[in-house]
């Protein structure tokens, strides 16, 4: 790890895009859920449009995001940018784990859409629609803040 010291901005930089970019999608797709849900009728022009727009967001943004997300962060992790001797820093993997489940949670539930066999309704996406918030501040509080 040495070797990428010099290199520590610039990771925590990318870290930091990736995270924003994940987080965006992980805000918008429960989104296009609900609209998916209460607006669309299954097989519809809507139906297909909205299939095309949930599977590119997840494809070409936030799997990518994520994935750089992660890797940055063992990066960062492995330069001791992480305390794990202290409670904040569980928090923060316990946070990032959790969006990482949210995330395949709604990959599994674009395929549900993708088949035409989604069964949830736009409440039950609204409600995912908070949890990342819930756990981005968690992240955020525990990395910035550290009150425990």
């Amino acid at each position: 790890m040495d070797l990428l010291v010099p290199y520590y901005p610039w990771i925590k930089a990318l870290h930091v895009m990736a995270v924003i970019a994940w987080m965006a999608g992980l805000f918008y797709l429960p989104r296009l859920f609900v609209y998916h849900v209460e607006r669309a009728k299954v097989g519809s022009e809507l139906d297909q449009t909205f299939r095309i727009m949930e599977e590119k967001l997840l494809r070409v943004i936030m799997n990518p995001a994520m994935i750089t997300a992660w890797i940055c962060g063992a990066l960062l992790v492995g330069m001791d940018g992480l305390d794990f001797s202290a409670i904040w820093g569980w928090a923060k993997l316990g946070a990032v784990i959790a969006m990482t489940g949210a995330h395949m949670w709604m990959a599994a539930r674009r395929k549900d859409f993708a088949v035409g066999r989604n069964t949830r309704t736009g409440r039950t996406y609204r409600i995912a629609n908070e949890v990342p918030t819930l756990l981005m501040v968690v992240a955020v509080i525990a990395v910035i803040v550290k009150p425990f």
